[in-house]
């Protein structure tokens, strides 16, 4: 490919400094989002101490989404004009800062609402930028025969930590006292930004942008990130898998805003049974990751999307339903398992569709709509709550995963499916 011949003499100073940051860069992955789970499941329950308004709750878990919104596109053109590592500890630096104040604040008893906002805030902006920069490094850091595993762990990690073990422990932790769950968050950052000092290779972007007015003028941005979304737009199986999946993840983001309302009130669970019951959302996805090709070949790669708009569906449907916990962790698990066949599948389709030069663009405009929708189905599903109820609220999801299915049949046919492999 282009893009490997581009990095590959950069990849690594020697094979031992490549055979290091195969291991480093997972390990990364594994401990800074372990704490990345936690703090999704312990800021909404703390919350739910300070009030019990379902506005105000999902509104916590919308600061940790929204930076999505409105970062993704800028922060990718930085990745690709700074040191990635340094962006890195700059991002660690902003998580410790974070939890370090709220941590504090809670100890002398002065946490509210308005805290909880800003800390969250501030996580959900470093997060954006700890993935992109992450993400931009495995290219030029792991040389070539190893970067298909790698790139497997690193996924493989951000399911199993972010969404199964980072939820379970983040119940547990909180559980035994806010200040350990807290604490144990700030310790793993840290130790994640102690790992960067193990990197070896070239951490900035293979002929990166003029850093400064004296090497030249930098090119206009804005009209580079009009020119991906542009792309997007005109290629028919791209643009409905792209607004397909907005719909997908405002509706993730309103089950995550909801659940811990719902979880915590009429479901009755303890914060340590709401994170098991969270965790079945990323058990679902490891288990999606590991069984992802054997599920191609005997569906297919179109039927295959088509079944994370059935579990999807289920995942939202189900607490509009019924106020079982097992039912509504059975379809979470659903949800998480269909979530990561549409996210390798896709990949493998954009990877097949987009030219190398408009890869960081495409990515940027195809985050903007997907996980920057999840702050707007945040919420939209509080208001609806408050207004309707957290049943309703699901229910209307429902309905809309629902209406995706039509158009998405219509134009992921499978004369377009067998085109990209």
């Amino acid at each position: 490919m282009v893009r490997d011949a581009v990095v590959e003499g950069r990849a690594a100073e020697g094979p031992s400094a490549g055979n290091r940051n195969s291991v480093v860069l997972p390990v990364f992955t594994v401990v800074t989002n372990l704490a990345d789970g936690v703090t999704k499941v312990v800021l909404p329950l703390l919350a739910t101490r300070l009030t019990a308004s379902p506005a105000l709750v999902s509104a916590v878990s919308l600061a940790l989404t929204l930076p999505w919104l409105l970062t993704a596109l800028h922060i990718g053109v930085l990745a690709d004009r700074a040191d990635r590592r340094r962006l890195l500890w700059i991002a660690d630096g902003m998580r410790l800062l974070a939890v370090g104040v709220l941590a504090a604040t809670v100890a002398v008893g002065r946490a509210g609402i308005a805290v909880l906002l800003c800390a969250a805030l501030v996580l959900g902006v470093a997060e954006v930028l700890a993935l992109t920069a992450a993400a931009a490094l495995v290219p030029a850091l792991v040389p070539p025969p190893r970067r298909e595993r790698v790139n497997a762990w690193i996924a493989g990690a951000e399911t199993a930590a972010n969404e199964f073990g980072g939820p379970f422990a983040g119940g547990l932790l909180l559980a035994a006292g806010t200040g350990v769950a807290l604490g144990s968050v700030w310790i793993a950052y840290a130790a994640g930004s102690g790992l960067l000092l193990l990197l070896a290779g070239s951490f900035r972007a293979a002929g990166s942008v003029p850093s400064g007015p004296a090497d030249g003028p930098r090119p206009d941005v804005h009209r580079e990130i009009r020119d991906g979304l542009r792309f997007l737009w005109r290629e028919p199986l791209l643009r409905t898998m792209s607004l397909t999946l907005t719909v997908l993840c405002a509706s993730w983001g309103a089950w995550t805003a909801l659940m811990p309302v719902v979880a915590t009130g009429r479901m009755g669970l303890s914060a340590g049974d709401y994170g098991i019951m969270v965790s079945a959302l990323g058990l679902g996805g490891l288990t999606g990751a590991l069984t992802v090709t054997r599920v191609n070949r005997l569906l297919g790669r179109r039927r295959a999307l088509l079944a994370d708009l059935v579990t999807t569906f289920l995942m939202v449907a189900v607490p509009g339903l019924t106020g079982s916990p097992w039912a509504v962790a059975g379809a979470a698990f659903l949800g998480g398992f269909g979530g990561t066949l549409w996210t390798v599948n896709a990949r493998l389709i954009g990877q097949h569709l987009v030219p190398d030069a408009m890869m960081g663009r495409y990515s940027g405009a195809h985050r903007l709509l997907s996980w920057g929708a999840m702050p707007l189905g945040a919420g939209a599903a509080g208001l609806l709550a408050q207004g309707f109820g957290d049943r309703v609220a699901f229910l209307v999801f429902a309905v809309a995963v629902a209406a995706t299915v039509p158009p998405f049949l219509r134009t992921a046919t499978p004369e377009r499916l067998r085109k990209v492999g």
